[in-house]
Protein backbone atom coordinates (compact mmCIF):
# COMPACT_ATOMS: atom_id res chain seq x y z
CA UNK A 1 0.00 0.00 0.00
CA UNK A 2 2.16 2.75 -0.96
CA UNK A 3 2.07 6.49 0.52
CA UNK A 4 -0.62 8.49 -1.76
CA UNK A 5 -1.54 11.42 0.23
CA UNK A 6 0.13 14.54 1.26
CA UNK A 7 -0.80 14.59 5.03
CA UNK A 8 0.69 11.13 5.34
CA UNK A 9 4.05 12.43 4.04
CA UNK A 10 3.97 15.48 6.16
CA UNK A 11 3.76 13.32 8.86
CA UNK A 12 6.28 10.77 8.51
CA UNK A 13 8.39 13.68 7.88
CA UNK A 14 7.89 15.28 11.19
CA UNK A 15 7.90 12.12 12.93
CA UNK A 16 11.51 11.44 11.70
CA UNK A 17 12.32 14.88 12.71
CA UNK A 18 10.39 14.77 16.60
CA UNK A 19 12.33 10.91 17.10
CA UNK A 20 15.88 11.91 15.15
CA UNK A 21 18.74 11.96 16.27
CA UNK A 22 18.04 9.74 19.05
CA UNK A 23 15.50 7.49 17.96
CA UNK A 24 13.58 8.39 20.76
CA UNK A 25 9.93 6.80 20.98
CA UNK A 26 6.63 9.11 21.59
CA UNK A 27 3.30 9.18 22.74
CA UNK A 28 0.58 10.29 21.35
CA UNK A 29 0.67 12.93 23.58
CA UNK A 30 3.50 14.01 22.80
CA UNK A 31 3.00 14.05 18.54
CA UNK A 32 -0.40 16.10 19.17
CA UNK A 33 1.74 18.43 21.13
CA UNK A 34 4.77 18.86 18.81
CA UNK A 35 2.43 19.05 16.10
CA UNK A 36 -0.48 21.31 17.66
CA UNK A 37 -3.22 18.96 16.77
CA UNK A 38 -6.03 16.37 18.40
CA UNK A 39 -5.07 13.54 20.04
CA UNK A 40 -7.79 11.94 18.56
CA UNK A 41 -6.26 13.13 14.95
CA UNK A 42 -2.31 11.86 15.75
CA UNK A 43 -4.25 8.38 17.02
CA UNK A 44 -5.94 8.50 13.54
CA UNK A 45 -2.57 9.00 11.41
CA UNK A 46 -0.88 6.72 13.38
CA UNK A 47 -3.44 3.93 12.76
CA UNK A 48 -3.17 4.68 8.63
CA UNK A 49 0.43 4.54 8.78
CA UNK A 50 0.65 1.54 11.06
CA UNK A 51 -1.50 -0.15 8.35
CA UNK A 52 1.64 0.37 5.35
CA UNK A 53 3.95 -0.64 8.00
CA UNK A 54 5.40 2.64 8.25
CA UNK A 55 5.13 3.41 12.18
CA UNK A 56 5.48 0.62 14.69
CA UNK A 57 1.93 1.66 17.54
CA UNK A 58 -0.03 -0.37 19.70
CA UNK A 59 -2.85 1.57 21.48
CA UNK A 60 -1.72 2.99 24.42
CA UNK A 61 1.71 2.27 23.87
CA UNK A 62 4.93 4.67 22.56
CA UNK A 63 5.72 4.44 18.91
CA UNK A 64 8.26 4.98 16.16
CA UNK A 65 9.10 4.84 13.15
CA UNK A 66 9.59 1.66 10.73
CA UNK A 67 13.05 1.00 8.63
CA UNK A 68 10.37 1.87 5.62
CA UNK A 69 8.95 4.64 7.26
CA UNK A 70 12.51 6.31 7.93
CA UNK A 71 12.98 5.90 4.37
CA UNK A 72 10.54 7.13 3.30
CA UNK A 73 10.50 10.27 5.07
CA UNK A 74 14.20 10.89 3.61
CA UNK A 75 13.10 11.03 0.73
CA UNK A 76 11.01 13.77 1.36
CA UNK A 77 13.50 15.19 3.26
CA UNK A 78 15.76 14.90 0.28
CA UNK A 79 13.23 16.23 -1.78
CA UNK A 80 12.19 19.31 0.20
CA UNK A 81 16.54 20.33 0.75
CA UNK A 82 17.22 19.82 -2.81
CA UNK A 83 14.38 22.00 -3.72
CA UNK A 84 15.54 24.75 -1.51
CA UNK A 85 18.64 25.00 -2.42
CA UNK A 86 17.62 24.98 -6.47
CA UNK A 87 15.01 27.64 -5.88
CA UNK A 88 17.92 29.83 -4.15
CA UNK A 89 20.76 28.78 -6.50
CA UNK A 90 19.27 28.59 -9.92
CA UNK A 91 15.98 30.50 -9.59
CA UNK A 92 17.31 33.54 -7.38
CA UNK A 93 15.12 33.32 -4.20
CA UNK A 94 16.31 34.11 -0.83
CA UNK A 95 16.76 31.79 2.13
CA UNK A 96 13.27 33.77 4.04
CA UNK A 97 11.49 32.88 1.29
CA UNK A 98 12.01 28.92 0.17
CA UNK A 99 10.64 26.99 2.96
CA UNK A 100 6.70 27.13 1.88
CA UNK A 101 7.26 26.72 -1.49
CA UNK A 102 9.60 23.85 -0.82
CA UNK A 103 6.64 22.20 1.54
CA UNK A 104 5.17 22.19 -1.66
CA UNK A 105 7.48 21.14 -4.17
CA UNK A 106 8.54 18.16 -2.04
CA UNK A 107 5.42 15.87 -2.48
CA UNK A 108 6.17 15.86 -6.33
CA UNK A 109 6.86 11.63 -6.95
CA UNK A 110 9.07 12.03 -9.87
CA UNK A 111 12.31 10.24 -8.89
CA UNK A 112 13.88 11.26 -12.25
CA UNK A 113 12.98 15.12 -11.57
CA UNK A 114 15.13 15.03 -8.29
CA UNK A 115 17.90 13.32 -10.05
CA UNK A 116 18.36 15.55 -12.47
CA UNK A 117 17.90 18.51 -9.96
CA UNK A 118 20.80 16.78 -7.62
CA UNK A 119 23.16 16.34 -10.65
CA UNK A 120 22.16 20.33 -11.70
CA UNK A 121 23.11 21.23 -8.08
CA UNK A 122 26.30 19.10 -8.15
CA UNK A 123 25.31 16.66 -5.38
CA UNK A 124 24.97 19.44 -2.71
CA UNK A 125 25.32 18.28 0.80
CA UNK A 126 23.35 21.00 2.69
CA UNK A 127 20.70 23.13 2.04
CA UNK A 128 20.75 26.62 2.21
CA UNK A 129 19.38 26.49 6.06
CA UNK A 130 22.33 24.43 6.39
CA UNK A 131 20.61 21.41 7.24
CA UNK A 132 22.37 18.01 5.67
CA UNK A 133 20.56 16.59 2.46
CA UNK A 134 20.19 13.05 2.27
CA UNK A 135 21.88 10.53 -0.64
CA UNK A 136 19.62 8.57 -2.79
CA UNK A 137 20.52 5.62 -0.70
CA UNK A 138 19.17 7.85 2.49
CA UNK A 139 22.26 8.57 3.68
CA UNK A 140 23.14 11.31 5.64
CA UNK A 141 25.77 14.16 5.53
CA UNK A 142 27.63 14.49 9.28
CA UNK A 143 27.87 17.87 10.95
CA UNK A 144 29.86 18.47 13.12
CA UNK A 145 27.44 21.69 14.36
CA UNK A 146 26.06 22.55 17.97
CA UNK A 147 23.75 25.07 18.83
CA UNK A 148 25.36 28.58 19.75
CA UNK A 149 24.05 28.58 23.17
CA UNK A 150 26.45 25.08 23.67
CA UNK A 151 29.16 27.70 22.98
CA UNK A 152 32.42 28.98 25.07
CA UNK A 153 32.70 32.93 26.17
CA UNK A 154 35.82 34.19 23.94
CA UNK A 155 35.54 31.37 21.01
CA UNK A 156 35.05 32.32 17.47
CA UNK A 157 32.97 29.95 15.59
CA UNK A 158 31.19 29.93 11.93
CA UNK A 159 27.72 30.10 11.31
CA UNK A 160 26.62 26.34 9.45
CA UNK A 161 22.91 27.14 10.03
CA UNK A 162 19.24 27.00 11.74
CA UNK A 163 16.89 25.10 12.92
CA UNK A 164 14.16 27.34 12.56
CA UNK A 165 13.18 28.23 9.05
CA UNK A 166 10.37 30.63 10.00
CA UNK A 167 10.08 33.31 7.15
CA UNK A 168 9.92 35.39 10.45
CA UNK A 169 13.50 34.23 12.12
CA UNK A 170 15.15 34.67 8.43
CA UNK A 171 14.17 37.73 8.18
CA UNK A 172 15.02 38.50 12.06
CA UNK A 173 18.61 37.18 10.86
CA UNK A 174 18.94 39.37 8.07
CA UNK A 175 17.78 42.32 9.64
CA UNK A 176 20.90 41.77 12.12
CA UNK A 177 23.21 40.91 9.60
CA UNK A 178 23.57 36.92 10.46
CA UNK A 179 24.01 34.71 7.76
CA UNK A 180 25.36 31.61 6.48
CA UNK A 181 29.23 31.44 6.80
CA UNK A 182 29.49 34.25 8.56
CA UNK A 183 32.47 34.18 11.47
CA UNK A 184 30.99 35.64 15.06
CA UNK A 185 32.68 35.70 18.11
CA UNK A 186 30.81 34.68 21.50
CA UNK A 187 31.40 37.62 23.42
CA UNK A 188 28.97 36.91 26.63
CA UNK A 189 26.23 34.84 28.13
CA UNK A 190 24.16 36.89 30.10
CA UNK A 191 22.99 35.30 33.86
CA UNK A 192 19.58 36.89 33.69
CA UNK A 193 17.70 35.02 30.84
CA UNK A 194 20.73 33.53 29.12
CA UNK A 195 20.65 35.93 26.10
CA UNK A 196 23.74 35.77 24.19
CA UNK A 197 26.20 38.57 23.13
CA UNK A 198 28.25 38.34 20.10
CA UNK A 199 30.02 40.32 17.76
CA UNK A 200 31.35 39.48 14.05
CA UNK A 201 33.81 41.74 11.60
CA UNK A 202 31.16 42.72 9.14
CA UNK A 203 29.57 44.58 11.75
CA UNK A 204 30.37 47.50 14.00
CA UNK A 205 29.09 46.87 17.34
CA UNK A 206 28.16 43.77 19.40
CA UNK A 207 25.06 42.02 18.84
CA UNK A 208 22.91 40.91 21.77
CA UNK A 209 20.34 37.78 20.51
CA UNK A 210 17.90 36.41 22.76
CA UNK A 211 18.36 32.65 24.06
CA UNK A 212 15.67 31.50 22.02
CA UNK A 213 17.10 32.48 18.85
CA UNK A 214 20.71 31.55 19.90
CA UNK A 215 19.32 28.12 20.35
CA UNK A 216 18.70 28.17 16.48
CA UNK A 217 21.77 28.77 15.18
CA UNK A 218 24.15 26.45 14.90
CA UNK A 219 27.66 26.74 14.98
CA UNK A 220 31.44 25.13 14.07
CA UNK A 221 34.50 25.27 16.02
CA UNK A 222 36.66 27.47 13.57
Amino acid sequence: MPVNSTSEENYLKSLYNLCNPDKKELTVTELASELNISAPSATHMLQRLAEKKLVQYEKHKPFKLTKKGEELAKQVIRKHRLWELFLVNKMGFKWDEVHEIAEQLEHIQSAKLIERIDEMLNYPKFDPHGDPIPDANGNIPETKSFSLTKGKVGETYQITGVTDHSTSFMKYLENVGIGLGKKIKLINILSYDRSVVISQKSSVGEITLSNIAAQHLQVENV
